[in-house]
């Protein structure tokens, strides 16, 4: 999912500043640092205590492919890309799409998936860009979802929020019309609520990728390298069938 566009310009001032681990320094330590937000079911989220999600179990196979232990740090979504410029961790996966104004501060690995921004309704409610029009929609704060929803005319009114989930309990409170987010996770949301949720058209569409700190080329080399191989040896495939049914890279 495409998320926050938010402080870029201090960003790219951070990565700068300071000097980001290279791989050598990561294999050396032997554990590489991956944050991720911890908010966002099925690709980033808590069981109770325990962090799980597609993007947890695909970060830790990607160390596992490394050789390297990981340690992993939650942070609220639009400080993740802020904490890698100041060099809390190593890399982050959490669903960060792929726009020229992240280019700017941040390097991107090659996709770990696809996915776009689906308007989900209640059962009746606006299923297409045109149905917005004079409705109020539900949003996360921060987002591309957020960006490409102002992008539509005639919508009436956006209710930004911090989490999914927090406009997810607007559409269902009846304080929003829609909700617009990842597909993925409007397709988890609906299945988890049987009947009371449906699912429209994309806004748009994006690719999602794992992010380093500006730079950091050797990183960025060996989380492309480990993800090929993931993809190669079919581990990719068992575990994206696990969370989606279906294979859910880039075509």
């Amino acid at each position: 999912m495409n998320r926050t566009i938010l402080a870029l310009t201090a960003l790219t001032l951070l990565a700068s500043a300071a000097q980001a681990r290279t791989w050598d320094q990561i294999k050396a330590a032997g554990t590489i640092k991956i944050a991720t937000e911890g908010a966002f079911k099925p690709f980033n989220y808590f069981e109770g205590k325990k962090l799980t999600g597609f993007e947890v179990d695909l970060g830790t196979a990607v160390a596992k492919q490394l050789g390297v232990k990981v340690e992993w740090i939650t942070q609220p979504f639009d400080n993740l890309l802020i904490g890698l410029g100041q060099d809390r961790y190593d890399f982050v996966i959490a669903s960060h799409g792929i726009t020229p104004e992240r280019a700017k501060a941040v390097d991107f690995s090659d996709p770990h998936y696809c996915t776009g921004g689906a308007i989900v309704s209640k059962p009746g409610g606006p299923k297409t860009a045109a149905d917005l029009m004079g409705k109020t929609v539900a949003v996360q704060v921060g987002t591309t979802y957020l960006d490409n929803v102002k992008k539509v005319k005639g919508v009436k009114d956006v209710k930004t929020f911090p989490k999914d989930t927090d406009a997810e309990a607007a559409l269902m409170a009846g304080r929003a019309d829609a909700w617009v987010s990842d597909k993925f996770l409007g397709l988890d949301a609906i299945k988890s609520m049987p009947g009371k949720l449906v699912q429209g058209d994309l806004l748009f569409q994006e690719k999602i990728a794992m992010a380093v700190k500006k730079g950091n080329e050797s990183l960025l080399k060996e989380l492309n390298a480990s993800l090929a191989k993931l993809e190669n040896n079919g581990s990719y495939a068992k575990l994206s069938n696990q969370y989606f049914s279906q294979d859910i890279r880039c075509r």
